[in-house]
């Protein structure tokens, strides 16, 4: 009996070595959003990474404090909007390009944030702003301009930066088409 649970346990493969990291995006009036992801160790020598190379990933939405709903892995399916860059080396979330783009991000929010689901919650980082979807509804009130910094953090990090800045000479404080 013994032997058998020997031969199943160094047949299993072991969880590969992964990395925790959180993240904290201020919006404008009074909207915030809290995340983390996984990330297995192999690729974070391997430059900008997206959305297949995460294991886990997962948001909540705020709004004065009170919460406005969340999102994770569990919830993705065929219809979602999904994509995520990463650069490890920078510790940022580019910003500033397309949403579906290296420069983007749609975590459960397409181009017009419009898409989230209902009940639902979403971000996009896109050619206009970064902003919510709350409900299947775009939160113009939390928009700020795109090419403010997202910076991410090992996990377990206590002062985050959430508010970010403005990249400098990356384009006027608001853009007027939607990306």
């Amino acid at each position: 009996m013994r032997l058998t649970f020997a031969l199943i346990a160094a047949l299993t493969p072991a969880a590969a070595p992964a990395a925790d990291f959180v993240f904290c995006w201020e919006g404008a009036n009074g909207y915030r959003m809290e995340g983390q992801m996984t990330v297995p160790d192999e690729f974070l020598d391997d430059g900008l990474l997206t959305h297949d190379h995460v294991t886990a990933f997962s948001i909540q939405g705020f709004h004065n404090g009170a919460p406005l709903g969340s999102w994770d892995l569990s919830q993705l399916t065929p219809t979602t909007s999904w994509n995520l860059s990463f650069d490890p080396f920078g510790m940022v979330f580019p910003t500033g390009g397309m949403h579906d783009g290296p420069k983007g991000q749609a975590w459960n929010a397409g181009g017009r944030a419009d898409d989230c689901g209902t009940p639902g919650f979403g971000f996009n980082s896109g050619t206009n702003a970064q902003d919510l979807c709350v409900n299947d509804t775009w939160i113009t009130d939390s928009m700020i301009n795109r090419y403010t910094r997202f910076p991410v953090y090992p996990a377990g990090t206590v002062d985050r930066d959430c508010g970010g800045v403005p990249v400098i000479g990356r384009g006027p404080d608001a853009a007027p088409a939607r990306g």
